[in-house]
């Protein structure tokens, strides 16, 4: 099993929903489903088991996840598969579902049992074939790289279809997002866009996040010094009230004299792991909230696979490279400048910079799997020989993680 989350921002870049790509086998070993998805859903929608197993919360703490479904899933018995509510699920129809009766009529059925329905990938020339379709669905995606005039595509759904929802599909940089918000028409935006360091103009690190790289600088060097750390750590009161409900939560009934005190309760190891979470978290404050939670499950994901990979020895490292690797986008500066003000091992630094090393390797493997670029990822567990549900369970436990990190 394999399976990701892809966001859907809104206009003031705060995430509104996820979209749970899955596939259930690695494709490389069954070259004849390339492309095709196999038979994944046909019986049981994948997207919706994974919800059963897992739960929405850690999955989207509260947002619309969409499922996809293709022209064979679509007849399943959903509405029985389904345990949360309807209305928390979007159904993701493409165009593999034809504008014919069979469909339509089930369409209207799932409908009628509550569910929000969505659909990607048509083409301008599918969208008279499609009306009887098109006029049932509550979002429908447009691929901005494929669609030539989507101001065009806007103003038609504008009058044909008024109460459709449009989603700017595939948006890879800022500037597109910007200028469709303030055009106005779009009510949800994906893409990479987000994922990009904006270097226009003013790049100076505050003083507050120049307070947070240093206390980065002080935890990731060898054997570093637990008073200095604890130091640093206390000219921040929000960090300081963290590090106390940290120790408070496993050290019941302890008395806790003093900032050292507790950074010493902590160990070295666990403080340096909580320091780089804490501070990643703190450092993203004006960043868009998707980057924040990305980073972290990120670092975990690739701490996850350590032993996957058969890189137990480096799982520390892992975690570093997994989340350092956005900290050019947390400082709005290319990576080689970013690297300069935090100090990271040079073994991470290299992989960061040049994508060399065995770590790297895992990264680059955790950002198609992000992305949902099955070819890529299963090419590179089928070198490995990895199974799919060793990697899947990393990913859920990273999910799960991220969940309770900030439940408390």
């Amino acid at each position: 099993m394999l399976a990701t989350l892809i966001p859907l921002f809104d206009e003031t870049l705060a995430v509104s929903g996820y979209s749970l790509f899955a596939q259930k086998k690695n494709n490389l070993l069954n070259p004849s489903l390339l492309g095709t998805g196999g038979n994944d859903g046909a019986g049981v929608v994948v997207g919706l088991e994974i919800i059963n197993a897992i739960g929405s919360d850690a999955i989207s703490r509260g947002n619309t996840i969409f499922v996809p479904l293709n022209n064979m899933s679509i007849f399943s018995d959903i509405e029985e598969q389904c345990k949360i509510s309807h209305k928390s699920v979007a159904l993701l129809f493409d165009n593999s579902i034809k504008p014919e009766m069979m469909f339509i009529n089930r369409i209207k059925e799932l409908k009628a049992a509550g569910f929000t329905l969505a659909i990607r990938k048509l083409d301008i020339s599918d969208f008279e074939p499609y009306r009887d379709i098109l006029s049932l669905m509550d979002f429908i995606i447009l691929d901005y790289k494929k669609i030539a005039n989507i101001d065009a595509a806007k103003i038609y759904f504008g009058k044909v279809y008024p109460n459709i929802r449009l989603v700017a599909g595939n948006l890879d940089n800022m500037d597109a997002y910007e200028d469709l918000v303030e055009t106005g028409g779009y009510s949800l935006f994906e893409g990479e866009f987000y994922r990009l360091p904006v270097t226009k103009g003013d790049t100076e690190v505050s003083p507050l996040k120049a307070n947070y790289i240093e206390l980065l600088n002080v935890v990731n060097k060898p054997d570093f010094d637990l008073t200095t750390a604890a130091d640093v750590i206390g000219r921040d009161t929000a960090l300081v009230i963290d590090l106390l409900k940290m120790v408070n939560r496993i050290a019941i009934n302890s008395e806790i004299t003093s900032i050292r005190h507790a950074a010493a309760m902590l160990g070295q190891r666990e403080l340096k792991k909580w320091i780089n979470t804490a501070v990643a978290n703190k450092l993203c404050a004006d960043r868009p909230n998707e980057i924040t939670r990305l980073s972290l499950i990120r670092a975990k994901f690739c701490e996850n696979l350590a032993k996957v990979f058969e890189m137990a020895d480096k799982d520390n490292e892992l975690f570093l490279i997994g989340l350092f690797s956005l900290i050019d986008l947390i400082l709005n500066m290319k990576m080689e400048d970013a690297l300069k003000l935090v100090y990271l091992p040079k073994e991470i630094q290299t992989a960061l910079t040049s994508g060399e090393g065995r770590i790297a390797m895992v990264l680059d493997f955790v950002k198609a799997y992000e992305q949902a670029n099955w070819a890529e990822a299963s090419r590179i567990l089928l070198i490995e020989n990895i199974e799919t549900n060793a990697v899947f369970d990393a990913y859920v436990d990273a999910l799960d993680w991220y969940s309770k990190l900030f439940s408390k």
